[in-house]
Parts: C-alpha cells; sequence; structure tokens
C-alpha cells in the first residue's frame, strides 16, 4: 500500500525549509513594520550578505511571500513589502520568536547538561 503521507510531508518540509531559514524569517519579521528597500533591509539586518539578501528577497517574491515595486527614478527606487500571504507568517514567525526567548535559557542548561554528561562518557 502507497504511503499517503509522504508526499504530505515532503511538501510541508520543503515549504518550512524555505520560509524558515534564518535570513527568510529575519527579512519577514523586517518588513513586518513596512516596506522597506534594499539597502534599509541591509541596515537593518546587518549580518546578511548582499548576495544572500539578493537571494532571499527573490525567493520570497517567487513564493508569493514579498512584493517588489520599482519606481522610475534616476536611480530606480525598488521597495519590498510584504503581500496578505506573507503578512499572515507574521503570527505563526512571532510566535517562534517568542518561544526561542521564552526558552533559551532551558536551551542553555540542556546543552550544558549534555555536554557535561557527553565530556564524562568520552573521558571513562
Amino acid at each position: 500500500m502507497k504511503d499517503i503521507h509522504n508526499p504530505v510531508c515532503q511538501t510541508i518540509s520543503s515549504l518550512l525549509q524555505r520560509i524558515g531559514d534564518k535570513w527568510s524569517v529575519l527579512v519577514v519579521s523586517t518588513l513586518g513594520a513596512g516596506p522597506r528597500r534594499f539597502n534599509e533591509l541591509r541596515r537593518e539586518i546587518p549580518s546578511v550578505s548582499q548576495r544572500m539578501l539578493t537571494l532571499t528577497l527573490r525567493n520570497l517574491e517567487r513564493d508569493g511571500l514579498v512584493s517588489r515595486t520599482v519606481t522610475p527614478s534616476i536611480p530606480p527606487r525598488v521597495d519590498y513589502e510584504l503581500t496578505p500571504l506573507g503578512r499572515s507568517l507574521e503570527g505563526p514567525i512571532g510566535q517562534l520568536q517568542q518561544w526561542a526567548l521564552d526558552n533559551v535559557g532551558a536551551i542553555h542548561v540542556a546543552h550544558a547538561r549534555y555536554d557535561e554528561a557527553h565530556d564524562e562518557a568520552v573521558a571513562a
């Protein structure tokens, strides 16, 4: 019998991989405050390279989460903003960010406990 859940799992995994990567989360969070130009995004997310920001914006635009508007001027003005679909992602991302803030201490304690146990096992 064919496993009907496998294609569903693959679809979910593919989507989460795309929208759950570090840069996509930061871009969606930043654009949640309103439209931004490329260099504004670079200033607000200083750890992202120009190339990675470009790729992330392209992928988010392709997925229908971000819109890109070019205003003819010299130089051309390009603005990025969340689409309605992108806005619908703000809630889950915000909840995930809050979960991380609420649990970072417990995660650090778990890391220390694991590392200590692992170090003792290696030493034995």
